[in-house]
C-alpha cells in the first residue's frame, strides 16, 4: 500500500510499521521530536538516515542520547546530499516543505511525513488537538489537568515539548490523548484528531508560511480530515474563526466571552457557563487576564465534548496555576515586580499582558524577527499609559522604533522614553538600574527569541536567573 493511501486514515499499528521497514525513511532534522521519532523507528528495525544542516559537535547531546542505535546520520554542509534515495521523509516542525531539496525529492518520487502524523496513525486512543496562534499551551495543559480531575486517563504532548510517539503502541484506547499542535506540525497533516480546537488565528510566523491564507490553511488541518462524528470547537468572537466554524454543516462548538453560544461555553453575568448551565464564577479562576478567561472557555468547551463534568472544569479553573514563561512572577525584588512573559513572540501576546498587567511598565521588546507588524502594538503602548520605558534588542529594534514613532506623529501622543541593548548582559543590569519601587519588569518581547537563544524558554530563564541574582543580593 502507498504511504499516500496509509496516512488518510487511523491503520492498523503492525501495517504501518510493516511499511515503515519496507521504505528507505530520512528524517530531516534532529530537534526534540526527530530525536524520540529516531529511538522509536529504529527500536521498531525501520532503517533510519537523520540529515541536519548542523555539525555534529553542535548535535552532541542528542547524538549521545541515540548512541548504539541503528541510525544513520548526514550532518554538516554535506546533508543535502543524503536525502538521495530515499522514499519517506519525516519532516522536523519548522523544516519546509517548500525547500529546494525536499521539492527536488518529492519529484523523484519521495513521500513526506511527520512525527505528529505517525503518531496520529498509530495511537489507538481518542486525541484532542489544540492549535491556534496564541494561548495553544495553556489551554493544552489547562485541558489536561480538567480530565485528570474527572478522572480520565490523559496523556499530554506534541509542541507542548513532549513528543508522545516513543509512547504510541502503549497508549491504551480508553485514555485521551491531548496535543498541542503548531502550523507547522499541522501543515503535511491528512487525518485529524477526534476533537479538535482553533483558538484564534492572527498573523504569525509569515517568516515560515509564504501568505497570511497559507498559515490558515496549515491551521485548518487540525479538523479538516476528521471522520464522521467528529468536532472542532472555535472561537465566536474573532471573524476568521467565527467564518471557519460557520463553514462546517455538524460536529461545531464554541467559545466566546461575548455572547451565549451553544453548543458551547461563554461568559455572561460573571459566570462560566457550558450548554446554558453555570460551570463557575470567572472571578473564581487562578489564570489572570482576559486572554486565559478565553482559554478557560476553549477548554471548557472542548473537555467537555472529551466527557468531562462540570465540577472538574471548575474545580481545575480554581486550581490551575499557568504555565512557566506566561505571565510569570518570578520575583519582587525592591518593590519592583519582575515578570516572565517570554512566551510572548508575537505582537498580540505582548498586548495581550499589557492589558492583564498594572502600570507602571518597563517593557523589553525585540528579538527574531518573524514579519508581522508592530504599528498595532505602538499605538496601544501609546495610548494605554502603562509603559514607562521602553528597553529595545534584537534584529526587529529597527522596527518597533519606527512603529512608536509613526504611532506618536499619528495620535501626537509622546512615545515612553526607549533605550537599546545589542546583548541581553548589557539589558537586565539596564533594566534593574531603571527601576523605580512600584515599577513591573515585563519580558514580553513581542518577537521570537532565535536572534540570541534555541527558544523562547532559554529566555525566560536567563531572565529567572537575573531575578533570582537580584533576589539574592537582596
Amino acid at each position: 500500500m502507498s504511504w499516500d493511501r496509509l496516512r488518510r486514515r487511523r491503520s492498523d499499528a503492525g501495517q504501518v510499521l510493516e511499511e515503515l521497514r519496507r521504505r528507505r525513511v530520512a528524517l530531516l532534522g534532529l530537534g526534540v521530536s526527530h530525536e524520540a521519532l529516531a529511538r522509536f523507528l529504529a527500536g521498531q528495525g525501520v532503517t533510519v538516515t537523520v540529515l541536519d544542516r548542523k555539525p555534529p559537535e553542535a548535535l552532541a547531546p542528542r547524538l549521545e542520547r541515540l548512541r548504539g542505535l541503528a541510525v544513520n546520520y548526514r550532518l554538516g554542509e554535506a546533508y543535502q546530499d543524503g536525502l538521495r534515495g530515499h522514499d519517506l521523509i519525516f519532516l522536523t516542525p519548522g523544516a519546509r516543505p517548500d525547500e529546494p531539496i525536499v521539492g527536488q525529492a518529492v519529484a523523484g518520487g519521495a513521500e513526506l511525513s511527520s512525527e505528529i502524523e505517525l503518531l496520529l496513525l498509530l495511537c489507538r486512543a481518542p486525541v484532542l488537538g489544540i492549535t491556534g496562534s496564541a494561548g495553544k499551551t495553556t489551554t493544552t495543559a489547562l485541558i489536561g489537568a480538567i480530565l485528570e480531575r474527572a478522572g480520565r486517563p490523559v496523556r499530554v504532548g506534541g509542541n507542548i515539548g513532549r513528543p508522545l510517539i516513543e509512547e504510541a503502541l502503549s497508549i491504551d484506547p480508553g485514555e485521551q490523548v491531548v496535543l498541542e499542535m503548531s502550523s507547522f506540525q499541522l501543515e503535511l497533516l491528512t487525518v485529524s484528531p477526534e476533537i479538535a480546537v482553533l483558538l484564534n488565528l492572527r498573523p504569525n510566523h509569515l517568516d515560515a508560511h509564504q501568505s497570511m491564507d497559507a498559515y490558515v490553511a496549515a491551521k485548518t488541518n487540525i479538523y479538516r480530515h476528521q471522520q464522521a462524528g467528529g468536532w472542532a470547537v472555535f472561537n465566536a468572537d474573532e471573524p476568521r474563526t467565527r467564518e471557519l466554524g460557520s463553514a462546517r454543516t455538524a460536529g461545531t462548538a464554541w467559545f466566546s466571552a461575548l455572547d451565549s453560544v451553544e453548543p458551547g461555553a461563554y461568559l455572561a453575568d460573571g459566570l462560566v457557563w457550558l450548554n446554558r448551565e453555570p460551570v463557575c464564577p470567572a472571578a473564581d479562576l487562578a489564570l489572570p487576564g482576559r486572554h486565559n478567561l478565553e482559554n478557560f472557555l476553549a477548554a471548557t468547551a472542548a473537555s467537555a465534548l472529551a466527557g468531562a463534568p462540570a465540577e472538574a472544569i471548575a474545580r481545575a479553573g480554581r486550581e490551575f496555576p499557568g504555565v512557566p514563561h506566561r505571565l510569570e512572577l518570578v520575583g519582587e525584588v525592591g518593590g519592583v515586580r519582575y515578570v516572565n512573559d517570554s512566551i510572548a513572540t508575537a505582537p498580540d501576546r505582548t498586548a495581550a499582558a499589557l492589558a492583564t498587567l498594572p502600570g507602571p511598565i518597563l517593557l523589553v521588546l525585540g528579538g527574531y524577527d518573524k514579519k508581522v507588524g508592530f504599528a498595532e502594538l505602538a499605538h496601544l503602548i501609546l495610548g494605554g499609559g502603562k509603559v514607562r520605558r521602553v528597553f529595545l534588542t534584537g534584529p526587529t529594534a529597527d522596527q518597533i522604533e519606527r512603529a512608536l514613532t509613526q504611532a506618536a506623529e499619528e495620535t501626537g501622543l509622546a512615545p515612553p522614553p526607549h533605550e537599546r541593548h545589542r546583548r541581553y548582559d548589557e539589558l537586565l543590569p539596564a533594566l534593574a538600574a531603571a527601576a523605580r519601587p512600584g515599577d513591573t519588569v515585563l519580558l514580553s518581547p513581542a518577537c521570537a527569541s532565535f536572534d540570541s537563544f534555541a527558544n523562547f524558554e532559554e529566555r525566560g530563564d536567563l531572565f529567572r536567573r537575573f531575578v533570582a541574582t537580584l533576589a539574592a543580593r537582596a
